[in-house]
């Protein structure tokens, strides 16, 4: 783990990047943001996380880094270890934790529950969408830090970093690290409700667009052209043939519209 820090005093905000080996869109960001040093109007402190996975561009050492907190000191694996320092180290912090993903392009927000804090800044982040896990986040880092969570954009692409890099700054500044103002958006809000299971199969297929209605009754995705169909509505996300192992991804409902305020504090 890396820990730097800009600006003098105690930071009550940090960004965290590197949770996972394979998604290296957030620490492209902070090494950018460190190599600048901008004058900041108050402290953050700059977290890469799992460094052994990032040297072997793999996704973890022993097991998924954002499955075990809040970890363990003395364990035997090289994340719940890692997963203990982390909340040590990020314990007094709002911290915005960067992730790219397989399954969708363009960037979103994950939050463990849409509080105030959650309400006023994600609607002044370049964002497509606001996904409440509450109810599938056991073992994440947001169950033991105040953490917005943003997937950044297509795992390993170019724009996924530069994506990281607009995000990160906006959040910056939403909070008031850097100066200057947010652009504000109205952004949709989805709750998780299930996962959507796939059988062992050789090929997978997916249908369907996240965060588009897929009504009952469509089929959706396929495991060796075996379709599988809607029983009711709702709105896949992180969903794609081969993102995860045992799933395609999630169901989820859509709660509302956030209106967004006018500018950053």
């Amino acid at each position: 783990m890396r820990v730097a820090q800009i600006g003098s005093g105690t930071p009550e905000i940090a960004v965290l990047a590197g949770v996972h080996g394979d998604e290296p869109c957030g620490v492209r960001a902070v090494e950018r943001l460190l190599e600048e040093r901008p004058t900041v109007q108050r402290p953050v402190k700059l977290v890469v996380a799992n460094e052994k996975a990032l040297e072997r561009r793999v996704r973890f050492v022993d097991e998924d880094l954002n499955r075990v907190f809040p970890g363990d000191p003395d364990a035997e694996t090289h994340e719940r270890r890692l997963a203990h320092r982390l909340v040590e180290e990020l314990e007094d912090c709002l911290t915005f934790s960067m992730h790219s993903t397989q399954s969708y392009a363009d960037p979103f927000a994950i939050v463990d529950g849409v509080d105030e804090t959650a309400a006023r800044l994600c609607p002044q982040l370049p964002v497509t969408a606001m996904v409440e896990t509450e109810n599938f986040a056991e073992g994440r880092l947001m169950t033991e830090i105040d953490t917005i969570e943003v997937e950044c954009g297509q795992q390993g692409s170019e724009s996924a970093a530069q994506n990281a890099n607009r995000l990160m700054r906006a959040f910056l500044t939403a909070v008031g690290v850097l100066p200057g103002d947010t652009v504000s958006r109205d952004l949709p809000v989805f709750r998780l409700t299930d996962v959507v299971p796939k059988e062992p199969a050789d090929t997978y297929e997916v249908f369907v667009e996240n965060f588009t209605e897929v009504e009952a009754g469509a089929p959706f995705a396929a495991a060796d052209g075996n379709e599988q169909v809607a029983d009711e509505p709702f709105y896949p996300v992180l969903m794609s043939p081969y993102g995860y192992r045992d799933v395609f991804g999630y169901a989820a409902e859509k709660l509302e519209v956030l209106e967004s305020p006018t500018a950053a504090d």
